[in-house]
């Protein structure tokens, strides 16, 4: 579509319908379908194990009371309404901080329970190439929302949660693909998901386990929007304008780059930016964690003969990862010298490393102290900074923090892919289910009809001991 002056993202909502109803699957690159199923798999896992979580089984039994429905609840014997199933599935996807990431920012915990939950909305079969391309979809419009704010930090900063603000647009967008909503249709329901979008960082400060409803929030908002366009109700076709009441006007502190929601619309698909996390902590850890272990990996160290480490960040970093909180699993998932000490100490930084144990050892209480986040306002991102080790000898190790593992420049492999995959989902399901889940994802192209692939997303077994979040 190329550039996109200003005035051309006036009735943005209608320009990004057009594509969402009009995009062909045959358009899609090949790369970016195989991409959207290795995201795919991870999100399910990551959903799989959530089923375990405090807060899933919390909004689960708040939201039994509803009545049973067509949807399965991931993980158990459960169905629900699409809705309700919507917000729990998004709500365990991403309670353990293990579903990916540089989308809106949580894509896949908030597009996929939309769409998967939309199959029992629609009445048609919808094949497994036409579901990849809703996928694909939902990522781009989520990713395109966040761009229209100039970013990240341009939205987060001032304390929204991306995930749930921005990934509403995208969970409307895919649920109104699986629901073939025309183009009209299909604009309301991203314009009605601009008055659903909500999420605020105010749970940084004490552990709350809030943050892992904002994923749950988003999908089932999304959901609703799409389905009260299926039902003619209207949305604001100026939202992303420069005018009062707009989305981003209202939303970020500074002008709008409403331009951003169509640059090169249908030739850079944006879950390209997408990451699959290998540790169990806030992406903004990871950098430093692969800085630690390549430390360790050249040098066999004792951690009693690790005095300090210091780590170089600018202020919105610390206030995002620098607290030594780790009472809870959410407010211990967000600390960044937690996550160093517990690669130091255990040399682990999954899910094993954050059990309630883990967080009230000793050793790793003392490790924490030793941990200091030094505020440098020259470092511009997680990857871009240093991590120092201070020796008992005098001697000191300085490594630099690089694009970190799961990132789309430094992907993991499929056996690390598909280890985390049999872990996570392997905590609710049997060997058989999960090889049988997996198999049927990553050839999900070439599925006739997704409804065939629903049951296995079932519990079949007694489920592990939550991590815990208290």
């Amino acid at each position: 579509m190329g550039g996109v002056t200003r005035d051309m993202a006036i009735e943005a909502p209608r320009r990004l319908a057009t594509f969402v109803a009009g995009a062909r699957y045959e358009d899609v690159p090949l790369e970016i379908v195989e991409k959207a199923k290795r995201h795919i798999l991870d999100t399910l896992g990551a959903g799989l194990a959530g089923a375990t979580s405090e807060e899933a089984k919390r909004a689960q039994a708040v939201l039994v009371t509803d009545g049973p429905g067509p949807t399965i609840v991931w993980g158990t014997n459960s169905r629900l309404s699409p809705r309700n199933a919507a917000l729990i599935n998004g709500t365990a996807t991403h309670a353990f901080e293990l579903d990916d990431t540089g989308g809106c920012d949580h894509s896949g915990a908030v597009v996929l329970p939309a769409a998967l939950a939309a199959l029992d909305i629609a009445r048609r079969p919808v094949s497994g190439a036409e579901f990849v391309l809703a996928i694909v979809l939902g990522y781009d419009v989520a990713r395109r929302v966040l761009d229209g704010f100039g970013g990240y930090a341009a939205h987060n900063e001032p304390g929204w949660h991306s995930t749930g603000t921005c990934g509403t647009f995208g969970a409307a967008a895919a649920a109104a693909r699986i629901l073939a909503l025309d183009a009209d249709r299909t604009a309301a329901a991203i314009s009605t998901a601009a008055s659903f979008s909500s999420g605020l960082w105010a749970f940084i400060h004490d552990g709350a386990m809030t943050k892992r409803l904002h994923a749950g929030r988003a999908a089932e908002s999304g959901l609703l929007a799409a389905q009260l366009a299926g039902a003619d109700v209207t949305g604001p076709m100026r939202v992303f304008d420069d005018v009062w009441g707009g989305f981003f006007k209202t939303f970020g502190p500074g002008l709008p780059a409403a331009q951003a929601l169509l640059q090169d619309l249908g030739t850079d698909w944006r879950i390209r930016l997408a990451a699959i996390k290998p540790y169990a902590s806030c992406r903004d850890t990871h950098a430093a964690v692969d800085a630690v272990r390549r430390i360790l990996a050249r040098r066999a160290l004792d951690p009693e003969e690790i005095t300090a480490v210091r780590v170089r960040a600018n202020a919105f970093l610390n206030g995002m990862v620098g607290g030594r909180d780790c009472a809870t699993l959410p407010a211990a998932q967000m600390s960044l010298p937690y996550a160093i000490a517990t690669q130091i100490l255990f040399r682990a930084n999954g899910l094993s490393a954050y059990t309630e144990a883990r967080r009230r050892d000793p050793k790793l209480l003392r490790m924490i102290e030793r941990i200091h986040v030094v505020i440098d306002p020259t470092v511009v991102s997680s990857a871009k900074s240093s991590v120092t080790f201070a020796l008992s000898d005098g001697s000191s190790i300085d490594e630099p923090t690089a694009v970190p593992l799961g990132a789309p420049e430094n992907p993991v492999d499929d056996k690390t892919l598909m280890l985390k995959f049999e872990e996570l989902a392997g905590l609710v399901a049997g060997t058989e289910q999960c090889t049988e889940l997996a198999a049927a994802v990553l050839d999900l192209n070439r599925r006739k009809d997704m409804r065939s692939l629903l049951p296995l997303l079932r519990g079949s077994r007694h489920a592990a001991a939550s991590i815990g979040s208290q």
